[in-house]
């Protein structure tokens, strides 16, 4: 019996709560499918505390959940790309392992899937997120409409649903820096939205600290545009004819004036304000480079520890990103 469905959750500090979010993902879609026509995927990224545990178990008790276990923290992109490569379902849906996504409106997005859709995100009736969460996402919507090509009225977030082909094409990127929404929106662009509510987090905290959400922000800034370079271009060239009409005016300024003083101080705010805009587009293109050079120098996504109830299921690119 094929499977009809695959569920991916990445899954950090979530030892309180994952439990209750399978058992909420599993009586959804038993009101639908067999427990072969559909499977959990869960990847533990390298929590700190029990969660691999409690993924054991429930791994254990269930055929159809499988679970996979990061050497270290690779990110939750990174985890849906590892979850990807053992999902078998005609349709993947993501979604968190903090119950803020609710299992119970799963077939919203499943159902909206159809010829002229093959891409449905959640969108958050009112979130329930922190206020650095909400400002971050704002950004990223920005950055999202301007660098890959997001349409202005699509909202992107972390739940969401896609049909086989889509993922099979994702799974085709091999460079370390995964950026989900930019691979999926290269990808399609028959995308679309679904109204879902968010609930309010129960237990724990969210992993994405300030630095997580910038580092995550970095990859999909640089990853699939080089339009960063260009402002950058334009902002030296900008600052260039800047100083050069300054130039034009002290000399005119002086020829009208012999006996005005030339100040220094306007000769160090100008070096200062071209050296630090010098800097600050060598240390953009450094970022290119660097991450052009750790491209080429290919390390993996991901390195998977421990695999359980996946063994039929990796394919040979998965299978060499397992630790030993």
């Amino acid at each position: 019996m094929s499977v009809k469905l695959s569920v991916v959750i990445p899954c950090y500090q979530s030892a309180s709560m994952i439990d209750d979010v399978v058992r909420r993902v599993r009586a959804t879609v038993q009101q639908r499918y067999h427990d072969q026509e559909y499977e959990i995927i869960l990847v533990n990224d390298a929590s700190p505390d029990n969660t691999f545990d409690v993924l054991r178990h429930l791994a254990e008790a269930s055929p159809n959940v499988k679970v996979l276990n990061f050497s270290k923290n690779f990110g939750q992109h990174a985890a849906l790309m590892a979850g990807f490569s053992v999902s078998e379902g005609a349709v993947v849906l993501c979604m968190d392992d903090d119950g803020q996504t609710p299992p119970e409106e799963l077939f919203k997005l499943v159902d909206r899937l159809n010829d002229s859709c093959d891409l449905v995100y959640a969108r958050y009736e009112t979130k329930q997120h922190s206020w650095f969460r909400n400002v971050g996402s704002k950004l990223n919507d920005k950055m999202a409409c301007s660098l890959i090509g997001k349409p202005k009225d699509l909202y992107l977030s972390s739940y969401f649903a896609a049909k086989r082909y889509l993922v099979d094409e994702v799974l085709h990127y091999t460079n370390p820096y995964p950026y989900m929404q930019g691979l999926m929106l290269r990808a399609t662009s028959r995308a679309a939205n679904v109204p879902i509510s968010h609930r309010e987090r129960k237990q724990g905290q969210s992993g994405y600290t300030l630095k997580k959400l910038f580092s995550l922000w970095l990859n999909g800034f640089t990853a699939f545009s080089v339009k960063p370079l260009r402002v950058a271009s334009l902002l030296g060239l900008a600052f260039a004819l800047l100083g050069f009409l300054s130039a034009i005016v002290v000399v005119i300024r002086r020829l009208l004036d012999p006996s005005m003083a030339l100040g220094w101080s306007s000769t160090f705010t100008l070096i200062l304000v071209m050296g630090g805009l010098i800097l600050f587009v060598l240390g953009l293109i450094g970022e290119y480079v660097g991450r052009s050079y750790i491209c080429l120098s290919t390390p993996p996504q991901y390195v998977i520890r421990d695999s359980l109830n996946c063994e039929a299921s990796f394919s040979g690119s998965a299978a060499t990103k397992r630790g030993a």
